[in-house]
C-alpha cells in the first residue's frame, strides 16, 4: 500500500522536475523569464494537485497487485 507520505514526496519531487523543464520552456517560447516562469508555476500547482488527487485514488484500487 502506497503511504500519504510517500504520494506526497513522490508528488513534490516530480513537480520541482517540472517546473524546472517548464520554466525553461516557457522561457525558449516567450522569451521572457517572468512569462515563462508564471506560467510553469501554474502548471505545476495544477499538475501538483492533480497528481496527489490521482496517486491517492489509485492507492485504493487494488486492481493489478500481486501478494
Amino acid at each position: 500500500m502506497e503511504t500519504t507520505r510517500r504520494s506526497w514526496v513522490k508528488a513534490v519531487l516530480w513537480n520541482v522536475l517540472g517546473l524546472l523543464t517548464m520554466s525553461a520552456v516557457g522561457l525558449a517560447m516567450t522569451g521572457s523569464a517572468v512569462v515563462g516562469g508564471a506560467m510553469a508555476a501554474i502548471n505545476t500547482a495544477i499538475g501538483f494537485t492533480l497528481y496527489i488527487l490521482y496517486e491517492r485514488i489509485w492507492a485504493r484500487i487494488g486492481w493489478g497487485r500481486h501478494g
